[in-house]
C-alpha cells in the first residue's frame, strides 16, 4: 500500500461538547460520531491557546504559541489593568511548516478554508501548500457564510451559496482530480466562528426540537460582571447555561453533512482504507460573549479563558487498519503534538529542531502507550473578546495550574476529580503549588514568552 494520504480537519471555536459522542443531547452529529466509532475519541486533547491564531501557528509550527510567538489572534489587541503583550502577527516564513515538510516529502499539499496566520505574504502558497483555496487573513466570513462572501482567494459562488458546502466541494474536486501523489489535505473550515448563520430550514428544525425538548422555556443566559478589558468595559459577560441556540445546532448539522460527503468522495475514489482523518479545534466553544451561542458544560468558561471551555477540543483519529474501532485514549495531548504524528505516519524524517514542542502521537493510535513528557503548557498573556484575562497555564498528570497575571493570582486543579475547576486547591496544597509554579516558570524562560506590563492609565470599573 502507498503512504497514507493525511486529512487534517480543524474547526473554529467549536466546544469540547458539540458534537454527540462527546456528549451533546442537542446538536446532531452522526457523521462525526461514526467517524468516532471507527477511530479514536481523545478525552484530554488540547488546543495549544484559547484563541484562534496562536493554536494555527503551533499546529503549522509543531510549537506552542510562545514559542513561535504567535500568542493572540491576529489582529487583536486591547488593555486593562495590564496592556497586552507584543506578538508576532504572521506565521514566520522562517519556520519549515508542516505543509513544506510533507511536500519535500513528496506529498500533495492542499489548504482550503481559514487561514488567519498573517496578510498576503504569509498566505499558505508561502508555507509550503501548493493550493490554496479559501485562506487569507481574515478570522471569520467578514460578509457572512452565504455568497457573495468576498474573500479574496476562493470565488465568489452563486448568490446564496453556503460557506462550508462550497469550501467541502472545492476539497472533494481535489481529491477526485488527484495526479496519484499522497496528499495532505488541511482543511481549516470557517465554522463554526461568528456570525452564527445557517440554512432556513435546518434553524426551522431545531426550533422545533428545542420547543419538544422544552428548551425554550428554560433561562440560556446569565448576566456575569463586567469585561475586563477596556473595548468592552460597559459590558457584562453573558454566561450560556445550555446547548439550546437553533441557529448554531443547524451550522453543526450542516458541518456534520460536509464531513459526511468528504468520507462518501473517499470511499467513491479507493481512497478510504488508504487516508488517516484527524478532526479538532482552535480553540474551546464560544460560551460568554459575542451571543454565547453554546455551552461548554461541564468545562469552565470558553474560548478566550485559561479554563478548560477554553482549551479542551474534541479529537477523533481514524487511521484504518491502525486505530482500534471505538477507541478512547486519555492521554493528554496538545497542537503542537499533529506535526511529527503526521511525519511518522507518512514515513517521513521527524524534524526535533522544527517541531520542538511536539510529541508523535503515533504510539497512542498504535495503542502502545502514551508519550513522555513532564506537562503541557499555554501561554495567554491577553485579553481577548470573552472575559477571561492574561495568564499561563500548565498540565502536569491530572494537575493543573493556572497563574493569572493581574494580580499573580495562582489556582490548582486535579482535572481528574474536578473536570469543572471548581475547587482550588492552590492554598491547600501550597508544595505542589510551589513546585508546578516554578515548573511553568521555567517553561516561559526557556521559550522567551512575552509578559504583559501594568497599565500606568489604568482606571478600575470593576
Amino acid at each position: 500500500m502507498s503512504r497514507p494520504n493525511l486529512v487534517f480537519i480543524l474547526m473554529d471555536d467549536l466546544g469540547w461538547k458539540d458534537i454527540g459522542c462527546y456528549g451533546s443531547d442537542f446538536y446532531e452529529t452522526p457523521n462525526l460520531d461514526r467517524l468516532a466509532r471507527q477511530g479514536v475519541r481523545f478525552t484530554n486533547a488540547y488546543a495549544a491557546c484559547p484563541v484562534c491564531s496562536p493554536t494555527r501557528a503551533s499546529i503549522m509550527s509543531g510549537k506552542y504559541p510562545a514559542n513561535v510567538g504567535v500568542t493572540n489572534f491576529i489582529g487583536g489587541h486591547t488593555r486593562g489593568r495590564l496592556i497586552d503583550a507584543p506578538y508576532v502577527r504572521q506565521l514566520p516564513l522562517e519556520e519549515v511548516s508542516l505543509a513544506a515538510a510533507l511536500r519535500e516529502g513528496g506529498y500533495a499539499t492542499w489548504h482550503v478554508g481559514k487561514w488567519h496566520l498573517g496578510e498576503r505574504d504569509y498566505y499558505p502558497d508561502r508555507h509550503g501548500f501548493e493550493v490554496n483555496i479559501g485562506g487569507c487573513g481574515w478570522g471569520m466570513p467578514n460578509n457572512g457564510y452565504f455568497s457573495p462572501w468576498g474573500i479574496s482567494t476562493l470565488a465568489d459562488g452563486p448568490e446564496g451559496e453556503y460557506l462550508p458546502d462550497r469550501l467541502m466541494d472545492e476539497a472533494i474536486r481535489l481529491i477526485k482530480e488527484n495526479d496519484g501523489r499522497p496528499f495532505f489535505l488541511n482543511l481549516w473550515d470557517y465554522c463554526v466562528h461568528i456570525p452564527i448563520q445557517a440554512k432556513p430550514e435546518k434553524i426551522a428544525r431545531y426550533e422545533a426540537k428545542a420547543r419538544v425538548l422544552g428548551l425554550d422555556l428554560l433561562p440560556a443566559f446569565e448576566q456575569g460582571e463586567l469585561f475586563p478589558c477596556e473595548h468592552k468595559k460597559d459590558q457584562h459577560v453573558m454566561r450560556r447555561l445550555l446547548q439550546s441556540d437553533p441557529v448554531y445546532a443547524a451550522m453543526i448539522e450542516s458541518v456534520d453533512e460536509n464531513i459526511g460527503r468528504l468520507l462518501q468522495a473517499l470511499e467513491e475514489t479507493g481512497q478510504a482504507d488508504n487516508t488517516v482523518i484527524f478532526f479538532t479545534s482552535d480553540n474551546g466553544g464560544l460560551a460568554t460573549a459575542e451571543g454565547s451561542p453554546t455551552c461548554n458544560a461541564p468545562l469552565a468558561e470558553g474560548k478566550g479563558w485559561m479554563y478548560e471551555g477554553g482549551t479542551r477540543e474534541p479529537l477523533l483519529v481514524h487511521w484504518p487498519g491502525v486505530t482500534r474501532p471505538g477507541g478512547i485514549c486519555e492521554a493528554p495531548v496538545t497542537s503542537p503534538d499533529f506535526y511529527p504524528t503526521m511525519l511518522e505516519i507518512a514515513g517521513l524524517p521527524l524534524r526535533p529542531e522544527q517541531h520542538q514542542d511536539g510529541v508523535s502521537l503515533a504510539p497512542l493510535l498504535r495503542g502502545e502507550g502514551a508519550p513522555e513528557r513532564e506537562a503541557i503548557y499555554w501561554h495567554y498573556p491577553h485579553y481577548g473578546n470573552q472575559g477571561g484575562t492574561p495568564g499561563s497555564s500548565l498540565r502536569s498528570g491530572d494537575w493543573k495550574l493556572i497563574e493569572f497575571y493581574e494580580d499573580g493570582r495562582l489556582e490548582l486543579y486535579n482535572l481528574r476529580e474536578d473536570v469543572s475547576e471548581e475547587r482550588n486547591r492552590a492554598d491547600e496544597l501550597p508544595e505542589l503549588t510551589a513546585r508546578l509554579q516554578r515548573l511553568l516558570a521555567a517553561w516561559r524562560e526557556s521559550v522567551e514568552a512575552k509578559m504583559p506590563q501594568p497599565n500606568p492609565d489604568f482606571a478600575p470599573w470593576r
